[in-house]
C-alpha cells in the first residue's frame, strides 16, 4: 500500500500546491514550505488516515481551516 500512498501523493501535492499559490498569492516555495510544514501533510503521508481520497479542493479548505484555527476537522468521507 505505500506505494499506492506515494503515486497519490505525487498526484495530488502539485495540484494543492497549484491551489496554494493561485489562491494565496504564494510563490511555490512558500507553497511548498507552508503545505510541507503543516499537520494536514503530515496526516496525508499517513495511510491510515485515508485523506489522500479527497479531493485537491477539500484538502485545501482543510489547510485553510489549519492556517485559521489551528486544528484540521476531518470531514466525514475521509
Amino acid at each position: 500500500m505505500a506505494n499506492e500512498l506515494k503515486t497519490m501523493l505525487e498526484f495530488i501535492v502539485p495540484r494543492l500546491i497549484k491551489a496554494i499559490m493561485e489562491r494565496q498569492g504564494l510563490s511555490e516555495q512558500a507553497a511548498l514550505t507552508l503545505l510541507y510544514s503543516s499537520q494536514l501533510y503530515a496526516q496525508l503521508d499517513r495511510e491510515e488516515t485515508k485523506l489522500w481520497h479527497l479531493s485537491v479542493p477539500t484538502l485545501y479548505e482543510m489547510l485553510r481551516e489549519e492556517q485559521e484555527t489551528g486544528t484540521i476537522t476531518y470531514p466525514e468521507e475521509a
